[in-house]
């Protein structure tokens, strides 16, 4: 939950404070207590009929309103009044130290009943009882002013004490708020890019020409890189394919390639084609030959991939989320399926390129 929801929720609750100051200095006690009732009616009546409730807060702020105005008014006295904002402010104080200091989180009870549908962690209650005390010393110290503008100072000082400088408070700190939350966030981009794969670019040949973070190499920029296939043949030379998770971002729930995986910076071909074999279907130990390099260009990158095929298939074993299912496929089934949207657009083009020549023909 943002530290700003609960604000939000309070905030409507002084609007009729706010519009009897302002309505105060310009007809007098009597119409402005009028027009603030008028407001604090309308809050209501929209409050629920846009979400069938009644909001108690703007309730009790109307109530206490009109209740220490009418007394300001009958006493001829108006310090009943303007003490009025800091008896309101001075239950939040006390509801907030109980939500923030004690294990009765009145708050938290409120906002659930609020804000159906959200869940809080432990982390975010934790977050939200650091907020609570925040808001705790920012209503006390607010209600500690207000009090004192009532008796020492002018009726424009205690105006603006009481309804100017309480938005203030808030906007410095939500400022403060955002402005860390935005430095924590490029942070966190700064780490998370620490963590993230340096893939090579290279030429058309292969050469290193320097490197790249993988979330570039896949942004559309076209930057070429190297990668492995693995194509796994059995003795009746039927081809192993995997079938991409629904999760996948690229080509969801297509039959690919039984193998394929990005060639780390620094690291070799033969040591990629290894390390992707194991990763994706558990390959150990097995010996392949190369059919060839080609260059492949979707949409959100560009590839120089390196091929090979292997007749080792007996250690496959599936242990990786990166795989939703995998079997062999007899060449009338593949070439029965092109074209129909099964299969990827790469495996589709690799087949047409290097499997249908090189493998199927060839063993005729």
């Amino acid at each position: 939950m943002k530290r700003i929801d609960l604000v939000k929720k309070l905030l409507p609750g002084f609007i009729p404070l706010f519009v009897f100051i302002a309505a105060d200095e310009i007809w007098g006690t009597k119409i402005g207590l009028i027009v603030a009732l008028a407001v604090g009616l309308a809050e209501l009546i929209y409050t629920y009929l846009k979400e069938k409730r009644f909001d108690k807060f703007i309730l009790l702020d109307t109530a206490l309103l009109l209740s220490l105005g009418g007394v300001s008014l009958l006493l001829h006295n108006e310090i009943f009044f303007k003490i009025k904002p800091a008896v309101i402010e001075g239950i939040m104080c006390v509801i907030l130290a109980v939500s923030a200091f004690t294990r009765v989180d009145i708050v938290g009870g409120m906002s659930q009943r609020y804000m159906k549908g959200i869940e809080m962690n432990d982390t975010v209650q934790q977050k939200f009882k650091q907020t609570l005390k925040v808001m705790f010393w920012i209503f006390t110290v607010h209600t500690l002013l207000v009090l004192y503008s009532a008796f020492y100072m002018s009726k424009e000082a205690w105006a603006f004490i009481s309804g100017g400088l309480f938005y203030i408070l808030f906007g410095v700190y939500f400022v403060y708020e955002f402005l860390m939350q935005k430095r924590k966030a490029k942070k966190q981009g700064v780490i998370q890019h620490e963590d993230e794969e340096w893939l090579p670019i290279v030429d058309e040949q292969g050469r290193i020409t320097g490197k790249a973070l993988r979330s570039v190499c896949h942004s559309g920029k076209k930057l070429l890189h190297p990668v492995v296939h693995l194509h796994v043949m059995n003795h009746r030379k039927h081809l192993f394919l995997q079938k991409r998770p629904d999760t996948k971002i690229i080509q969801p729930g297509k039959w690919d390639t039984a193998v394929g995986g990005h060639i780390a910076f620094g690291e070799d071909v033969k040591t990629a084609l290894q390390r992707e074999a194991y990763e994706e279907i558990g390959l150990q130990n097995f010996s392949a030959r190369p059919i060839g390099t080609y260059l492949f260009e979707s949409e959100v990158e560009r590839e120089l991939v390196y091929s090979f095929i292997t007749h080792d298939y007996k250690s496959i074993n599936l242990h990786s989320d990166e795989v939703q299912e995998g079997r062999f496929w007899t060449r009338k089934q593949i070439e029965n399926n092109l074209g129909k949207g099964i299969f990827t657009p790469n495996f589709e083009l690799e087949y047409k390129k290097q499997l249908k020549e090189k493998l199927f023909d060839a063993l005729k």
